[in-house]
């Protein structure tokens, strides 16, 4: 899936991580999450990830599933139409490619019963470059696949995946690879999980694509730490934490950013 071009792919720096950024569309309001939108692709993010609220977000611990929950009960809602018309008022005409590329991360539910072939209609007018949605695996994702042309779609790969079961992922994946660091949902950790760089290893073994790592970094110093291993950085509830502030975001993302090795945007 990865020999087609990518504005995702060549996101990420040769000399350095990229670093992704995840924020909740609509939360607290869309104006707000559009300002912060704009304060990470300012303050340096590479690729901004975008949360569509959902209301039974398996993968999301209690800092993005509370987003969402506030961005759903807004007075007419926020759902998977509403995250796609954000991302193409954030995109713009975009015609000398000044914003970051747009991946939506959501779930297969809100995708079928928007109907496919729409949903991936509306995502490329919008400019969207890719959708993560954890709860399709490559097996059931041919639907998609054969409607998406021109969206890549990352699978993620998990620290209790099989060597046999990275090859599939990896195979399946356009973009980047979606490393999870550790079992369990999203969220802040302590630490970075053991073993990530043997993981990230075993994904690289499979793909030429890039392999960006998620779930528990949340500080400059961890940024850092994943970003000696991994070529991408993945950083989602400590910035939803400080969504409320777009000024808070920019501050937090540009220390994330000098953190990965590329100093100021």
């Amino acid at each position: 899936m990865g020999d087609t071009p990518s504005r995702l792919a060549d996101a990420f720096p040769a000399d350095r991580a990229a670093l992704i950024t995840y924020l909740m569309a609509g939360y607290p309001d869309r104006a707000t999450s559009l300002a912060s939108l704009r304060a990470a692709a300012g303050a340096g993010a590479d690729v901004i990830e975008l949360g569509v609220p959902y209301g039974d977000p398996l993968a999301d611990g209690p800092v993005i599933a509370e987003a969402a929950k506030v961005a759903r009960e807004q007075s007419g809602g926020f759902g998977l139409a509403e995250s796609i018309a954000l991302a193409a008022e954030f995109i713009g005409p975009d015609e000398a490619g000044a914003m970051p590329p747009v991946v939506l991360m959501t779930y297969l539910n809100p995708m079928m019963r928007f109907g496919l072939p729409g949903a991936a209609d509306e995502m490329r007018r919008a400019g969207v470059a890719g959708v993560i949605v954890p709860d399709m695996p490559p097996e059931a994702a041919r639907a998609w696949l054969t409607v998406s042309s021109g969206i890549d779609t990352v699978f993620l790969a998990a620290p209790t995946s099989t060597d046999e079961r990275l090859a599939v992922v990896a195979g399946a994946s356009g973009g980047f690879v979606y490393c999870v660091s550790s079992t369990g949902v999203t969220g802040e950790r302590a630490e970075i999980a053991s073993g990530l760089g043997e993981l990230v290893g075993r994904i690289r073994a499979h793909t030429a694509l890039p392999v960006a790592v998620g779930f528990g970094v949340s500080t400059p110093e961890q940024a850092a730490e994943v970003a000696r291993i991994a070529d991408g950085v993945i950083v989602g509830s400590a910035i939803v934490k400080r969504q409320r502030d777009a000024a808070a975001v920019a501050e937090l993302v540009g220390e994330l950013r000098s953190a990965v090795g590329g100093g100021e945007a």
